[in-house]
């Protein structure tokens, strides 16, 4: 009696095949049984290779759409086993905070919108108030800045004096290096405080958001008229971008907050501000890198005889570079979206597999 080679070859291989499911099924019966680190060195290799040979098994089962419950089968013994083995080292910090940084900057960009929406309203209300009331820009703009009412005075009403205030001298590093410490603090101080207030319902925050773009517009009306108005641009963007994008993320950090203790929602208080206080530190640790970038244009910079076609090539430069970081974040994100998505499916099923015991 003959037999057909093919037919006894496919058979021995679908034996192999169910004998390797049985002790894969086998193996981690006994783990499960002996808990944690329990299996002899020689077990613990063998089933790290049947796992490795399973899952392999799994994604060509899924490829030819196979029978979906020896699928779901092998699926909740690969879940079992990926309980019980190291399968990738345990990330670092500095690995954590970079794999959740972009996943946080996706799920924030309402929130950053919002940051950036309520800095523009403040620059349009703010040029517009001066524009209408020249005598306004002394209640817009702080003494703080260093620019007196006598000063803003003329600086509305005379050309020359405008011209002049953009005209660039370059200073030594020594005085360099203290201008950008302290405007590096000053703006940091800014951004907290518009991140911390967001406890308070986050009104604090939008009220600050608001006014940082009233001074802005304010400041920007003063120049915004012949013969300045290159030259504010080339002054103001090379600094304003970065900084500005790092006050928006501390400004969207606070309105996580303020969120979270306005509408916390079923979860309640503490989860939510908690969830949210996670989500905002973040996002404030991702503008630290922004304010010294900062700091560092407007005192190396901004202070130096640059001329105008340098000065919008370094604003074109942090402009390329914050739109290359918004789309690789994007793309990181919806990465581990996908492999959390992957991570969730393994675990809905690995409740079925506790309860089988047999291959199909």
């Amino acid at each position: 009696m003959s037999t057909d080679p093919e037919a006894s070859g496919s058979e021995s291989q679908a034996f192999r095949t169910r004998t390797e499911v049985e002790r894969f099924g086998t193996l981690l019966d006994h783990a499960e049984a002996l808990r944690a680190r329990g299996l002899p060195f020689d077990e613990l290799g063998e089933l790290a290779r049947l796992y490795r040979r399973a899952a392999t098994r799994l994604a060509r089962m899924r490829e030819r759409n196979d029978d979906p419950a020896a699928i779901r089968y092998l699926n909740a013994l690969c879940v079992r086993a990926y309980a019980h083995l190291d399968v990738a080292p345990r990330p670092s910090a500095d690995q954590r905070l970079a794999a959740r940084l972009p996943i946080v900057l996706a799920r924030t960009a309402w929130a950053q919108a919002l940051a950036w929406l309520l800095l523009v309203v403040g620059v349009y209300a703010g040029a517009g108030l001066v524009a209408a009331d020249p005598a306004a820009v002394h209640a817009l703009i702080p003494h703080g800045l260093g620019y007196g009412p006598d000063t803003l005075d003329r600086l509305l009403v005379s050309p020359e004096l405008r011209a002049e205030f953009f005209e660039r001298e370059p200073a030594d590093s020594g005085t360099k290096l203290v201008f950008g410490s302290a405007l590096f603090a000053h703006n940091t101080r800014v951004g907290l405080f518009s991140f911390a207030s967001g406890m308070l319902a986050g009104v604090p925050t939008l009220l600050l958001a608001v006014y940082n773009g009233l001074v802005l517009g304010a400041f920007g009306a003063v120049f915004w008229q012949p013969p300045a108005r290159v030259e504010f641009l080339a002054w103001i963007l090379p600094h304003g971008i970065p900084e500005f994008t790092a006050i928006s993320l501390c400004v969207a950090a606070g309105l996580l907050l303020g969120r979270a203790v306005a509408a916390p929602g079923l979860r309640g208080h503490r989860v939510a501000i908690r969830e949210a206080g996670e989500s905002a530190a973040l996002l404030v640790i991702a503008s630290l890198p922004l304010f010294v970038l900062a700091a560092a244009i407007e005192s190396f910079v901004r202070e130096s005889a640059l001329g105008t076609a340098p000065r919008f090539g370094v604003a074109g430069a942090m402009l390329a570079m914050l739109v290359s970081i918004a789309l690789l974040t994007r793309r990181a994100a919806r990465r581990r979206r996908g492999d959390a998505s992957w991570l969730a499916e393994l675990g809905l099923a690995a409740a079925d597999g506790r309860d089988q015991r047999s291959a199909p």
